[in-house]
């Protein structure tokens, strides 16, 4: 390694003292161009109708103000919160304390359908469910909720498609479709709940804490929570989602102004919201170093993961596209920021890619940047992908991932190698988008 301006830059690998280099490319599709042949990015949601307003964009008093326009008495307002955040029920059938007589039309007022369900897949333990749900306008998003001992996680999205236009991912591939709104975020949390609470979600969970270095589980989605332990054992099947993950259809960051809302409702007392902890949420990111450190200055210990998946600026201007605009050493400078601003330590997200980024060197450099910002500030997710034959985008093998390992601990990096839970529904890193045959079907609920 070597020092240019202040920052660490990686030295050529000697001839023939590494592996082959792969390069990112898609693989069955077209990644869309800007016209200087560079990946195209969208932070501008194309103009479309909007969702209907609910109940869950509106602060507590801006729902009271609502049902007093329509000539009730403020209170109804406190009830349908309750129903929705609280009974996790949008049924008027169930909402036996409000007035028979208008009660259906209320509800359609205030807590109109936002998500359809088009399908629900399980993996066969029953452990983890992959959700597919319509929006009002046909658009598509997905949701994984996944149950672990002590607590129960639920990854979401924040838009419909992404314009992130990352080669390997799934979601960006037809682009970004739109913005998600907040009640459409909360809606994800508030059907997951009903899910736990209706019993779909198994009452047993299979996957366990790892230790640094060690072979697999648990998910690339779930990251650790830094508060204080559950106890280690499984969660009632009446338990409701504790942890968020933004970690799904989307770059919650392009969308920052509905997501802060909707966390600001997750971390709400019931029945005002959804009674959350800010440490068992997470925000996650590609590198919008500006946005990164707006989050720091929210005033929550929200955990904040930067999807870095490469050390070096040669290799992720094409692995993330939005490195053109941030470069690595700005999205780590704004990531060690979230941390002096929040103590929060930050979780770096490194999927491991055979020849591609899965190199020594490139353990040893990411270890060296990390470092030369502190230590303490920082742990390291690396994430096995699926092993595709005759695709470039494969897991690396296991003496490679070990090695990748070893030097980051060499080097006094935390690390712990993660298994991507729901890879037998797609319900896993990049593996959220809707398939043709569930497009067809989403089409048939119009």
């Amino acid at each position: 390694m070597a020092w240019e301006n202040g920052r660490v830059t990686p030295r050529e690998p000697a001839a023939g003292a590494d592996r082959p280099q792969v390069r990112p490319a898609t693989e069955g599709w077209v990644q869309r161009t800007a016209t200087d042949g560079r990946p195209l990015l969208q932070f501008d949601a194309p103009r479309r109708g909007k969702p209907p307003l609910h109940l869950g964009d509106l602060t507590p008093a801006d729902r009271a103000a609502r049902v007093a326009e329509l000539g009730l008495p403020a209170f109804r307002a406190k009830q349908l919160s309750t129903h929705w955040f609280a009974h996790y029920t949008h049924d008027p059938a169930e909402m036996t304390d409000l007035p028979k007589q208008g009660r259906a039309e209320l509800v359609a007022q205030l807590l109109p359908p936002l998500l359809t369900p088009v399908r629900e897949l399980r993996t066969d333990d029953g452990g983890t469910i992959k959700f597919l749900w319509r929006l009002f306008d046909g658009a598509l998003i997905e949701s994984v909720l996944m149950r672990y001992p002590g607590r129960i996680t639920l990854c979401i999205s924040s838009q419909a498609g992404c314009g992130m236009n990352c080669p390997f991912c799934a979601t960006g591939q037809a682009g970004l479709t739109r913005n998600l709104s907040t009640a459409e975020i909360l809606a994800q949390v508030v059907a997951a709940n009903r899910a736990i609470r209706d019993g779909r979600l198994s009452a047993s969970a299979t996957s366990t804490a790892l230790v640094p270095g060690s072979s697999l589980p648990p998910s690339a989605f779930d990251v650790e929570p830094e508060s204080d332990p559950i106890e280690d054992d499984a969660v009632p099947a009446h338990h409701r989602v504790n942890n968020i993950v933004f970690m799904g259809m989307g770059e919650p960051l392009a969308n920052y102004n509905r997501v802060m809302r909707a966390i600001r409702t997750m971390l709400a007392p019931q029945p005002d919201g959804l009674g959350m902890s800010a440490r068992g949420i997470t925000v996650s990111s590609v590198g919008l170093a500006p946005a990164i450190r707006r989050l720091a200055e929210e005033g929550l210990p929200l955990t904040f993961a930067l999807s870095l998946h490469a050390p070096d600026d040669e290799l992720r201007d094409d692995l993330i596209p939005i490195n053109d605009r941030w470069k690595v050493d700005e999205a780590l400078d704004a990531a060690r920021h979230y941390f002096e601003t929040t103590g929060r330590r930050v979780s770096i997200e490194y999927a491991l890619i055979k020849d591609m980024n899965d190199h020594a060197w490139r353990a040893d450099l990411l270890a060296e940047k990390l470092n030369a910002r502190g230590r303490g500030w920082v742990h390291v997710n690396p994430i096995p992908l699926n092993p595709t034959p005759g695709s470039i985008w494969t897991a690396s093998d296991r003496a490679h991932t070990q090695e990748f390992l070893r030097r980051l601990d060499v080097a006094g990096i935390p690390a712990t190698l993660r298994d991507t839970r729901g890879k037998e529904i797609d319900g896993a890193c990049g593996q959220l988008a809707a398939t043709e045959e569930e497009q067809a079907e989403a089409a048939a609920l119009s």
